[in-house]
């Protein structure tokens, strides 16, 4: 079977996603039913609501309140049914929001430079996430762990570069697999869509 995978959006606008997914072997979703796909992924994008997190705004901007409500009731619908679901950058904070956690709201040395993304080294656990470097472009990150998540990579000066939730089939990312050359990132999609057929 080929897994299929929610994004929520517009396809012109997640084209490197797309791609990432389907040289994963898996096939990407923009109509129907979110629930009928085999694993919701959530890309990358502007930032939370601060107020979502129990903080007022000191540095957050473009935000997007009906994307915040939206990411944050498909969480609910998915975790109910124990699917899979995979956040990249804003994604793997709107997952550490659901489950109770907090943000940084800004963070030196992870944004792009000149629009290109940095690239710098990580500590790994052994697992999907494992690598020596990754890119990065963002200016917040998780701050508190929500509640079931477990760290899994860290960056240099102790960001979470990626977590995975210890009960449920959740996974995030703070980098861009779908857009880091060479087999790290797509190690990241394959093993999110062999995820997702064995969770079919």
């Amino acid at each position: 079977m080929t897994p299929t995978l929610w994004i929520p959006g517009e396809p012109r606008k997640y084209g490197n996603y797309v791609r990432a997914v389907e040289r994963a072997g898996g096939r990407a979703c923009f109509d129907g039913t979110p629930e009928a796909c085999n694993g919701l992924l959530l890309p990358g994008g502007g930032d939370m609501e601060p107020w979502r997190y129990g903080q007022s705004n000191t540095a957050s901007r473009n935000l997007d309140p009906a994307r915040d409500a939206l990411e944050l009731d498909l969480l609910e619908r998915f975790a109910a049914l124990h699917k899979p679901v995979l956040g990249i950058c804003r994604g793997m904070q709107s997952i550490n929001v659901f489950f109770g956690g907090t943000l940084s709201q800004d963070i030196p040395g992870h944004t792009q430079i000149d629009g290109v993304d940095r690239t710098h080294p990580v500590r790994s656990a052994p697992g999907p996430f494992d690598a020596e470097s990754v890119n990065s472009a963002h200016h917040q990150a998780v701050d508190r762990l929500g509640g079931g998540l477990r760290a899994e990579q860290w960056a240099p000066d102790g960001i979470v570069e990626a977590f995975r939730h210890t009960r449920l089939p959740v996974w995030g990312v703070q980098w861009h697999p779908e857009r880091l050359p060479g087999p790290v990132g797509e190690r990241v999609f394959r093993a999110f869509v062999e995820l997702c057929r064995e969770n079919a």
